[in-house]
């Protein structure tokens, strides 16, 4: 058959370890032989990152900038092992929020549901999406170790020469300081993403912070989401049946539990980092839920949700067998491909991508599947395939489609 061709190129961000492994088969295996692939491509390899300062990231920010649409492998985030490990020149900061900063967007993560791998929750008969705010928090801290006795202050100074500070903290000896910002121009964009998302997808939205403790910074963002609300929403929803709540992040978390499902969780961006992880495991797999980043002019990245699988590459590099699942990394891939093809009326492109999802869920539904998901479903007489195994499994059932 001919190859499918692409009129604008996507961005391509290459990672670390294990999924960049995968990320090369599925290249090969599953995009190649259909797609004369068109991408820009960066490499955000830990060691590259390194060569260029990091200026690679930022350079790869601004491609999705400029060409709309983004493919992210796992990248990661150095700690002191790491720089070590890679005898690194600085410690650098997360390559994920950095991209997120530079386009703030909010990040949409839902699972993705196969037959025979049911969710640990009972009551879950609908996928929960996470909305993952983009910007700030810890992901752009500043910190520092005291080193002993002394007054640690927040100052903020004024362009009119005015001075507003607080004491933080005396301290009688040794300890830690942090300090977090945010803006109410990225909280605004971020809650409008999340009411338009919940209004096109007709799901109840929820929002939850900490406004009890953090009466000031969580206060913001709970006083903007309901002006929002009240402003442009609050008819909408009405009109489509769907609600819009606040409640306080440790009381979402318990009614999470008991819900079934079917609806929007927005999150702050530290929030949302762990509870999308929760979801995904909960839901079967950390490799099993999709993830896309969406900035307010209309540029997507898409990428798996889960880290680089570290102790897979270590047994990888001993020459080793792994059954590393490879479906969140598919799913971004198509997701690009998919998105891709809708902004360039590439309806032949998008076609394809919907399809090699489909052939990857019908893989896993015809009991053929990595191990972690061999370990948890139900379904009877399952075939454990290897990582390769699994994805030329997949490439089979496409050609049957195809």
């Amino acid at each position: 058959m001919e190859k499918i061709r692409m009129a604008t190129p996507l961005v391509e961000i290459d990672g670390d370890e294990m999924t960049r492994v995968l990320w090369q088969m599925i290249k090969d295996e599953l995009i190649a032989p259909y797609v004369d692939l068109n991408t820009e491509y960066y490499d955000l390899g830990l060691k590259n990152r390194d060569n260029t300062d990091d200026q690679v990231t930022v350079d790869a920010a601004n491609a999705i900038k400029r060409l709309g649409v983004g493919v992210k492998c796992a990248t990661i985030t150095p700690n002191a092992a790491r720089i070590k490990e890679y005898d690194l020149k600085t410690s650098y900061p997360s390559p994920n929020a950095t991209l997120r900063a530079i386009l703030d967007g909010t990040v949409f993560r839902a699972p993705i549901l196969v037959k025979g791998i049911e969710p640990c929750v009972k009551n879950w008969k609908k996928p929960i999406t996470i909305a993952r705010h983009a910007y700030g928090d810890i992901y752009k801290n500043v910190e520092m170790r005291v080193p002993g006795k002394g007054v640690a202050k927040l100052v903020f100074e004024g362009i009119d020469g005015t001075v507003e500070e607080k004491t933080i903290m005396e301290f009688e000896g040794p300890g830690i300081v942090q300090g977090i910002h945010n803006l109410d121009s990225s909280i605004e964009k971020y809650a409008r993403a999340c009411f338009v998302y919940a209004l096109a997808n007709k799901q109840d939205l929820w929002f939850a912070s900490k406004d009890t403790i953090s009466k000031t910074y969580d206060g913001r963002f709970r006083d903007i989401f309901q002006k929002i609300y009240e402003e442009d929403f609050k008819e909408k929803f009405a009109e489509a049946g769907i609600s819009y709540f606040y409640t306080l992040i440790d009381d979402a978390v318990a009614r999470i539990m008991k819900c079934e499902g079917g609806i929007l969780w927005a999150c702050k961006n530290y929030d949302g980092d762990v509870f999308s992880d929760m979801l995904s495991s909960a839901f079967g797999s950390l490799a099993m839920m999709t993830s896309v980043l969406v900035s307010p002019d209309g540029c997507f990245e898409y990428e798996a949700a889960h880290g680089t699988v570290q102790k897979h590459y270590y047994k990888h590099l001993k020459g080793e067998t792994t059954s590393t699942n490879s479906v969140a990394t598919i799913f971004a891939w198509t997701g690009a491909l998919a998105k891709r093809g809708e902004l360039d009326s590439n309806e032949e492109l998008t076609c394809f991508a919907k399809k090699l999802e489909k052939a990857t869920i019908n893989t896993i539904e015809s009991g053929k599947m990595t191990g972690d998901l061999a370990r948890i479903t139900n379904l009877e007489n399952v075939e454990t395939l290897d990582s390769l195994g699994f994805i030329q499994a997949i490439r089979k059932t496409l050609d049957a489609m195809m």
